[in-house]
Formats: structure tokens, sequence, C-alpha cells
């Protein structure tokens, strides 16, 4: 009789045992990588840069490794080529990003978005879209990776770029920015409203219509300025880089108010999976400083 009751409780332990342990699981589509975390504490939505898909995101994004462990589900979205949203975009993909959530009894409250370059623009337009509009999705923090915040800006930093005649490869992007945004909004000069409503922030006219709505919410700006390495790179001074948007994004949500926004300004962390120095990247992101901040660890 002892002998068959401690069977019974060995085989009762291990049932129980083998039920609190979960596997994490992954949805793969054309548009989106999920993977969700057993015990799902908070997602997080990845937005690509302009000419990167998931797989691209995958491989260079080091902090994205074994988030699931940490109880932080993951988002990856393919949406790229994008510098801005317009109108019919915020409501497409917001209505998408929803249907995710449903289909996979995902948590809306805990959620947090960002984005490597131009995809940090489309996690500061969306997030503001989905707090402004009362969407089910509710953000609580985005993040954006030396992004061009403004649009302007980088039109801008492209033709000094062009003068300047420094770096083949600034050239040739600036030759494609300014053909590309020229086609979609016109020259500034003559269409300004236009690249306000397509930036996050735009320096020169104070406007913050795309960021407003940010202000109650965590906000993470990641930069590493590198200016030795940029001036013999291209040549380019600190008012023409990446940085310099940010940290001016970063004090236009100060002056609305915000008192979670913070800059994080790195040191020598810009590197390539391959091991190439590129201070524009997505690694000036620490993994394990993300997790507390998206946890709410101190």
């Amino acid at each position: 009789m002892h002998y068959k009751l401690i069977l019974l409780l060995i085989s009762f332990t291990f049932i129980s045992c083998k039920s609190d342990f979960k596997k994490k699981k992954v949805v793969k589509t054309k548009h989106y990588e999920l993977t969700i975390a057993p015990h799902s504490k908070a997602t997080l939505i990845l937005f690509p840069c302009f000419p990167c898909d998931i797989e691209h995101t995958k491989s260079e994004a080091k902090f994205l490794k074994d988030l699931d462990k940490e109880g932080i589900s993951t988002l990856l979205m393919d949406f790229n080529q994008k510098l801005y949203l317009s109108e019919a975009e915020k409501k497409t993909y917001s209505q998408m990003l929803n249907q995710i959530f449903n289909e996979n009894q995902l948590d809306k409250n805990h959620i947090y978005m960002g984005g490597f370059s131009s995809g940090g623009n489309v996690s500061f337009i969306l997030s503001n879209y989905l707090i402004a509009t009362k969407n089910a999705l509710k953000p609580q923090g985005v993040f954006a990776v030396d992004s061009p915040l403004d649009v302007e800006r980088l039109y801008q930093n492209a033709k000094i770029d062009l003068k300047r005649n420094v770096n083949n490869e600034a050239i040739e992007e600036g030759k494609f920015i300014i053909q590309l945004l020229e086609e979609e909004l016109g020259k500034p000069e003559q269409n300004i409203a236009k690249y306000e409503n397509s930036s996050p922030y735009t320096i020169s006219t104070h406007t913050t219509n795309n960021i407003f709505h940010l202000k109650d919410i965590k906000i993470r700006f990641y930069y590493e300025p590198a200016l030795a390495y940029h001036k013999k790179d291209s040549g380019r001074e600190y008012e023409e880089l990446n940085a310099y948007q940010l940290a001016e994004t970063h004090k236009a949500l100060e002056n609305l108010g915000s008192k979670k926004s913070e800059c994080i300004s790195t040191k020598n962390r810009g590197y390539r999976a391959d091991g190439t120095r590129n201070p524009h990247h997505r690694n000036l992101v620490e993994r394990q400083d993300l997790i507390n901040w998206i946890l709410d660890r101190k």
C-alpha cells in the first residue's frame, strides 16, 4: 500500500512539473515573425530599417537573443522601405497588429515598440497614432536606434553630403534620399507641411504633432555620436548626425512635459555582426538594460 502511494505521489509530481513547463511558440508569416514567450509579461514589436528584412534584423540585433526566456514575446515586422506612414497606413498597421494580438491571445496593455534607423520613425509615428486614437493596443514605451526622426533634416543633410563629395556611399545614399523625398513630398521649401506630417519631430518649425501623445509613456533614444569616425568617414559634423535629431526630439518631449524620456548615448558599441565598425547600428542597445526597461526592473 505504501509502495503504491509513493508511486502515485511521484507520478503526480512529475505530471505537475511537466504541466508547468512550456516552450516558446513561433509563428511565421509573410509579413511578421512572432515568438511567444512562456508566461509572457510583455511584447516587443520591432520595425526594420529601410532596406532590411526579418532575417537581417535577427542576424544583427544581438539584444533579441533569448528574450522569450525573460518573459518577453517579440513581434518582428517586415514592413520596410518606410520613413513615414500615411494616414491609411497607420490605420492598416494598427488593424493588422490588433489582429495578430487577437489571434495569439497576447496582452494589449504591455506593449513596447522600437526600431533601428527608419524603423524608429515608424515606431514613433505609429505609437503616437495608437495613443491618440485610443486604440485597444496601448504602447507603454517606444525607442529609436539612431533614427532620422526629422525628415526635413534628412533631406538637407543629403544635400550637404552631395555638395561635400567626400564619401561615395554617402553620395549615392544622398541622391536616393533626395529623389525619394522630392517625388513623395516635394521640396521642403515649398511643402514644409508634408515634411512636418511625415516626421516624428521637425526641428526647424518645432512641430511635435507626431510625438505629442508620447509624452506620458517611456521613451528611449539610442545613438553613438562617434564624431571622429564620422568626420573621417564622411566629413559630417554633429548637427548632421541622427544623434543630433534624436537629442533634439528628446528636448522637445521634455518641453511637452515628459518625465520618462531618456537619451542613451553609447561609446564603441556600434559594430556589425561581422565585426565591422559602424556607429549606425542596432547593437547600440544593450540587452539586459533593455530587458530591465521593458519589465520595469531597477
